[in-house]
């Protein structure tokens, strides 16, 4: 089975930063596409960023400029570095991860797997 493991969220001022990390593991042949997404309480989870395996990446716009999502696959984590921080970004952000291993049935495929979130709340 798989694990996705966030952390580094955290209390900050706006303005400021926070890197958080999401490490995957468990049985794992690869990773195809590594998304953060965020959810506000009383909203709907979005996407904030995704990266695939190959490095391409996009952002919501409201946090171009700002975010940079990025992949080390031989460690199987990703990172979401996070600057300029606005009150506005406050929400639980969670890893999601399309994974190719073991199904734990015998069989190999791709499954989706979520984190369990990481809050990020920012001050005015």
């Amino acid at each position: 089975q798989v694990q996705l493991v966030e952390s580094g969220g955290g209390l900050v001022q706006a303005g400021g930063s926070l890197r958080l990390s999401c490490a995957a593991s468990g049985s794992i042949f690869s990773i195809n596409a590594m998304n953060w997404y965020r959810q506000a309480p009383g909203k709907q989870r979005e996407l904030v960023a995704g990266i695939t395996r190959t490095y391409g990446t996009n952002y919501a716009d409201s946090v171009k400029g700002r975010f940079t999502i990025s992949r080390d696959n031989a460690k199987n984590t990703v990172y979401l570095q996070m600057n300029s921080l606005k009150p506005e970004d406050t929400a639980v952000y969670y890893c999601n991860a399309d994974v190719l291993g073991s199904d734990g049935r015998g069989s190999v495929r791709y499954q989706n797997y979520w984190g369990q979130g990481t809050q990020v709340t920012v001050s005015s």
